[in-house]
């Protein structure tokens, strides 16, 4: 593999790759607020939360692995096809905590689309990437950089989700004015 082919990727890799690791510390601090004004529950945790963790750190770890210097295509190989089996295992175990239900929450169509079926979709195209970067390697580098942009977008609508999720509840969750006693008139 000629030295230039990763190199013509290093600027795209360093943008995705900060913004998934500022947007994992955000979704920290997004957390740690809503731990202490929302009880959470180690289900919504598992299902909803990590893997928008996951997410982000797959396209870190990628960004990483797809700027180390003197790759072969072997090792671009191998390394796409463990991300790939690994998120696939991970999205299919995603799928089946969300089937179990452990808190009384249905998961919603929208929640099956962004949370296990997407992944596990760009995840398997990951791995397909494994095989194809023999035959087609700058398609299949084009195709990395797809499924990264994808991850990085379903790791920021499910943070979003997540929040707004939260805040949701945080609202319904706090008195009203009136039960407080508040003497302020209605609007």
């Amino acid at each position: 593999m000629p030295v230039s082919l990763l190199a013509d990727w290093g600027n795209f890799y360093v943008i995705t790759g900060s913004s998934a690791a500022a947007l994992t510390g955000l979704t920290f601090v997004v957390i740690a607020l809503a731990n202490a004004s929302v009880t959470t529950t180690v289900w919504g945790l598992h299902a909803f939360v990590t893997p928008t963790i996951v997410h982000f750190g797959t396209v870190l770890a990628m960004a990483a692995f797809l700027s180390v210097p003197h790759q072969s295509l072997m090792s671009l190989s191998l390394g796409l096809g463990v991300a790939g089996v690994g998120g696939l295992v991970y999205g299919l175990t995603i799928g089946a905590i969300m089937r179990r239900r452990l808190s009384g929450y249905i998961p919603v169509r929208e929640d099956w689309l962004w949370h296990a079926i997407l992944p596990t979709l760009a995840y398997s195209a990951l791995l397909g990437m494994a095989f194809l970067i023999w035959h087609c390697t700058d398609q299949s580098l084009y195709g990395v950089a797809a499924i990264s942009m994808l991850l990085l977008y379903i790791g920021i609508h499910n943070a979003w989700d997540v929040a707004v999720s939260v805040s949701l509840r945080k609202q319904q969750d706090s008195p009203s004015p009136k039960a407080q006693g508040s003497t302020a008139a209605p609007e």
